[in-house]
């Protein structure tokens, strides 16, 4: 009774979608929607409300409130829209604006919205540096963006397309003007039949309601969804008569705002004088479908690009493949022959022996400072779980743009439940390198919990501070700022101690296969560093990402959209690949030349990538983000860059070492010793 009692829902659930596929006779991807990205249908003449996020600059990462400004509000007040953990760490600040409209209700004349005091000098000031700074106003509809389009000055016949529009421009006479019109176009889709009844359905998920539908015929049509959002921002200067006396919304005749032209200014910032703005809407039918409404603002060019940085990386990976097949199936079997062969005859032809032959008591001995290395490691098999989980989802699709800050969120929620990860990692190692003694596992444990976050933090409030101090959205509130560090402290310790007290209780450990001698030997003096090939072995994973890393770095410091997250798990897997056999050649050669210390080597061989990103993000500042103005966005930029190339290397340096591991083990458990 009780296993029909649990199929009961299945089958019902599994008979509820047969019946409504062969009800509307549609294929399953017509009805497919992501969790929470149900969409808003609205009837002919309903109300739409846009909202205006933070101001935004590609040269300034300052983002600022956007009524610092001295914009139009609502007639109701400004209300702040509920934002996520994600969008307040991203700098968002959405809340609502004086743009309203109504379905389908084209506007014949321009809107007037309302007249400014005059402006106080401080004010004016303040227009013109924001100018100067290229900040961006940002409008919302429906979670869409608005778009601008403007002509290619290279290629005329070619459109640019970004998202927001400039707060105002400065004119070839010095002067400034702000864009103080705008002709809004929003683009619906009528709703089809087939598609009403689907998502009424799966509002529903009760079978009664599917009779209701069939039967009724119910669905209702009509409804429009919102598919596109564009701006064409004007400078005009509005007749004072034909303004005089109006209230907001309010319609009135305007000659300039008639020929909108994006490239004519008219509405000059001066002190003592007051700004005047307006708009118009006009409502377009589109054959774009609301699941594909995102592709406009998620299309992005260059895919032979990307499929270039995979075919090169498979290239690399192939080739150190080679070298690795080379190492374990002709050079290790061959040696191990030699060594049997020495091992059966007399002592005096162990002289002859040489190379990795020599340290099979030594390969196992005790690195230099353990805790730390085993504190890193922990740390690195969080993050990079951390990445591969979150790009994983992204790439599904179950991290959809339209949820602002979802990223974000994911990777928080990771990071923090993945202390589990790392303090059982972290602890594992130490018993492992202890030979199976878990004395100290404690304080390997604590440190794994406030090593990384505590670095991450410090780098994290120090920037935080500054934000504050120049009264940026990007600052994080009071509140949220307090949050974070309980999730830190009453999540992510407890979990990492957690980790780390599952792994101490754990019975057993690596018993490893030859014994270590209680001297150490000697290590021969060699002729070239060893740290030097662990510097060079770097540019190999480097050589994998580096194409990508050029996308992700234009995604986060010019604002351009990064969404083929597809492509870069694919880039990720190569990059684990080659980071394994990258440290694991590097150890082999390391072994060959009696240098038994092959640990840490092992963890900077792939984790020396890092050193190659951060020389890349101080190339991407010189030649890239030339633009980039003042001291507080350099810091910005050096202060998170430092974060990520740190984090690249705890993981990738985790890579390496695992991969090593293995391989040394699996080396010296092939050897017979008396």
């Amino acid at each position: 009774m009780a296993t029909a009692a649990m199929a009961s829902p299945t089958t019902s659930t599994l008979l509820l979608f047969m019946m409504l596929f062969l009800h509307l006779n549609i294929s399953p991807a017509t009805a497919f929607y992501l969790p929470g990205s149900y969409p808003h249908r609205y009837l002919p003449g309903e109300a739409l409300a846009a909202k205006v996020n933070s101001l935004t600059s590609p040269s300034s990462k300052l983002p600022f409130p956007y009524y610092s400004l001295p914009f139009c509000a609502p007639q109701d007040g400004v209300n702040r829209a509920a934002e996520s953990l994600g969008e307040l760490l991203l700098g968002d600040r959405i809340e609502t604006s004086p743009y309203r409209f109504s379905m389908l209700t084209n506007s014949t004349a321009a809107l007037f919205l309302c007249r400014t005091d005059p402006l106080p000098p401080a004010a004016a000031d303040l227009i013109r540096s924001r100018i100067d700074d290229a900040y961006h106003v940002n409008l919302l509809l429906d979670t869409l963006p608005v778009v601008r389009y403007v002509n290619n000055p290279i290629a005329p016949d070619v459109l640019l397309r970004s998202t927001g529009f400039p707060v105002g421009v400065r004119a070839d006479d010095g002067e400034y003007y702000v864009y103080n019109h705008l002709r809004l176009t929003v683009l619906v889709n009528k709703q089809k039949n087939g598609t009403a009844r689907v998502e009424a359905l799966m509002a529903t998920a009760d079978a009664s309601e599917l009779i209701g539908l069939s039967g009724g015929g119910g669905g209702g049509g009509g409804g429009y969804t919102v598919v596109g959002f564009e701006v064409v921002p004007c400078s005009v200067e509005h007749d004072e008569a034909a303004i005089n006396g109006k209230k907001m919304y309010d319609g009135f005749s305007s000659k300039a705002a008639a020929g909108c032209d994006p490239s004519v200014v008219g509405m000059r910032v001066q002190a003592n004088r007051p700004l005047a703005f307006s708009y118009e809407v006009a409502f377009v039918e589109s054959a774009v479908e609301w699941p594909s409404r995102w592709d406009a603002y998620l299309e992005m060019g260059g895919a032979q690009v990307h499929w270039f940085s995979i075919l090169n990386s498979i290239v690399v990976v192939a080739f150190l493949a080679a070298i690795v097949l080379v190492i374990l199936l002709r050079t290790v079997r061959r040696d191990l022959a030699q060594y049997e062969e020495l091992g059966s005859e007399a002592a005096p032809h162990a002289d002859d022996m040489a190379g990795w032959k020599l340290v099979a008591g030594d390969a196992f001995r005790e690195p230099s400072h353990p805790v730390l290395l085993c504190v890193m490691v922990g740390d690195g098999v969080r993050i990079l779980g951390m990445g591969v989980v979150t790009i994983l989802f992204a790439a599904l699709g179950f991290m959809s743009p339209a949820s602002r800050g979802a990223l974000v969120n994911g990777m928080l929620c990771l990071y923090l439940v993945l202390g589990l990860a790392a303090g059982y990692t972290a602890v594992r190692l130490w018993k492992t390198v202890r030979h199976g003694d878990s004395a100290g596992w404690k304080a390997v444990a604590w440190r794994a919990s406030f090593v990384f976050p505590g670095i991450g933090f410090s780098v994290f409030t120090a920037l935080n501070c500054v934000l504050w101090y120049n009264g940026s959205t990007g600052a994080v509130p009071f509140a949220l700022f307090v949050v974070l560090i309980l999730l830190w402290f009453f999540v992510s310790v407890p979990l990492t101690l957690a980790g780390g007290l599952l792994a101490s209780r754990v019975r057993g450990h690596v018993e490893y296969p030859v014994k270590t001698n209680k001297i150490a030997r000697q290590v021969p003096a060699a002729q070239c560093s060893p740290w030097v090939f662990v510097a060079v072995a770097g540019t190999l994973p480097f050589g994998t990402l580096f194409i990508e890393l050029f996308f992700i770095m234009s995604s986060l410091w010019l604002g351009r959209v990064y969404y083929v997250f597809g492509f870069l798990l694919v880039v990720l897997g190569l990059l684990v690949a080659v980071c394994a056999e990258v440290s694991l050649v590097l150890t082999y050669m390391g072994l060959c030349v009696e240098d038994w210390r092959w640990w840490w080597r092992s963890f900077f061989a792939s984790g020396s990538v890092a050193a190659y990103i951060l020389g890349y993000a101080v190339y991407y500042l010189v030649f890239d983000l030339h633009s980039l103005s003042g001291p507080v966005s350099a810091a910005l930029y050096v202060g998170y860059s430092l974060l990520m190339a740190l984090a690249v290397m705890l993981a990738t340096g985790a890579v390496g070492l695992a991969a090593s591991f293995c391989f040394v083990y699996y080396l010296f458990s092939t050897v017979k010793l008396d």
